[in-house]
This record gives structure tokens, C-alpha cells and sequence, in this order.
């Protein structure tokens, strides 16, 4: 089992469900997102580092994951989760709105993925894991920013998953098709079923970080069974 991690883009979702699944374990955690501060009541529950970057920023995640290195010694494991969209008709959404998400949803994951495949070599092994979406293998009209990004996020996983798995690194890909149920979300009653329950998604991750790697899963779609579309 790891003994460090990493999460990149932790909210109050999915992120922080498999935190405490972590912690549990007895695994240390450390916290990144652009706004270090809302990390606080998490980071303070699991007893956490809480870390600010901008994932658009390479010099950012250089500096994240030196800070990773020089508290826990480096991150076993390492879990991208974050995304960005801007909603609009290709006829006229916004250019430079839509790169930015891209190099979020994408780039951002090619600077995480970069820092933390170096490591784990070095070390001889270690785990990257993706969060996608169900954007990951369909567009949807009006959201061509967040296809193209998480699009690209799934190539870049896979590419990976084929470079570094003889190298003891493994590397997985999580479709999350459907709506997470997170703190605080507006919903009705009989949408509930429609919902995926973060800690549920949570184990899902535990059970393929703890996989052995003659039969690692590289990727898997994970959805609710009241699903609507």
C-alpha cells in the first residue's frame, strides 16, 4: 500500500472522499488546489498539507511537488482531478475563455503527469491517476471546452499507461459518467438515483490502486444505475 499522496484540484467531492479513504489506510495526504484556503476544514480533518497552485502554471506544479517532496518525501501516489468549461455555441463562445479551460482540463494534467512520472521512476514505481467525464468519450453540444480537454486528458493517460506501466508506474483513467453528489448541491428528491455518491467513487479508486499489477485496469466508467441520459 502507498504511504504518501498527493491529490491535485481537491474540492469537497470525489477529491475528498478518497482523501479520507487514504488517510484511513494510514496513507499521508497532501491537498493542492488554486485556492489553498478552502482546503482548510479538509486538510484539518485528515490531518493534511494544503498547498496553492495553478495548474496552468508549470512553475506551479514544479513548486507543488518540491513542497510534496520536502514534507512526506514524495507522493506515491498522485490522483489529477481537476477540469474547467466555458459553456456556448461554437458559433460564438468566447476563444480565449475556451483555451483557458483547455489548458486546465489538459495541459495542466501533461504538467502534473510530467512531475510525477519523473519521480516514480526514479523511485521504480508508484501511481497516476486520472479523473475524467463523461465528456472524456462524447461531446455534448454547447461544451466543446470541456470535450476537447478531457478528451485530450484521456489520450494523455493512455500514453502514459503504455509508457510507464513496464516501469512499475501505474497509471488509470476514471470516466465519471454522471453527476457527483457533492455537499451543498442543488437537487430534488426523486433525482437522487441520478447522483454518484463520492464515496463510493472513492472506494472504486482504492480498489484499483490496491490492484496487483499482473491485472492493473487502466481505465473504467463509473455511473449511477437511476442514470437518465
Amino acid at each position: 500500500m502507498a504511504e504518501t499522496a498527493l491529490i491535485v484540484g481537491a474540492g469537497t467531492g470525489t477529491s475528498a472522499s478518497f482523501a479520507r479513504a487514504l488517510v484511513a489506510q494510514g496513507v499521508k495526504v497532501a491537498l493542492a488546489a488554486r485556492n489553498a484556503e478552502k482546503l482548510a476544514p479538509l486538510s484539518d480533518e485528515i490531518g493534511g498539507l494544503a498547498i496553492a497552485c495553478d495548474v496552468a502554471q508549470a512553475s506551479q506544479v514544479q513548486a507543488m511537488f518540491s513542497q510534496v517532496d520536502d514534507a512526506l518525501g514524495g507522493a506515491d501516489v498522485v490522483l489529477f482531478n481537476p477540469s474547467a468549461r466555458v459553456r456556448g455555441s461554437i458559433l460564438d463562445v468566447d476563444a480565449e475563455a475556451l483555451k483557458r479551460a483547455i489548458i486546465v482540463s489538459a495541459f495542466g494534467g501533461f504538467l502534473v503527469g510530467q512531475q510525477a512520472a519523473r519521480r516514480m521512476v526514479e523511485k521504480g514505481g508508484g501511481a497516476i491517476f486520472f479523473t475524467g467525464a463523461s465528456a472524456s468519450v462524447k461531446g455534448y453540444a454547447h461544451s466543446a471546452s470541456f470535450g476537447m480537454g478531457k478528451f485530450a486528458l484521456r489520450a494523455l493517460a493512455q500514453s502514459m499507461a503504455r509508457e510507464l506501466g513496464p516501469k512499475n508506474i501505474h497509471v488509470a483513467h476514471f470516466v465519471i459518467d454522471g453527476s457527483i453528489d457533492v455537499p451543498g448541491r442543488d437537487r430534488t428528491e426523486d433525482y437522487d438515483d441520478g447522483l454518484l455518491d463520492p464515496d463510493a467513487i472513492a472506494d472504486t479508486y482504492m480498489a484499483v490502486l490496491q490492484q496487483h499489477r499482473s491485472a492493473w485496469t487502466h481505465e473504467l466508467d463509473l455511473r449511477p444505475w437511476g442514470e437518465r441520459f
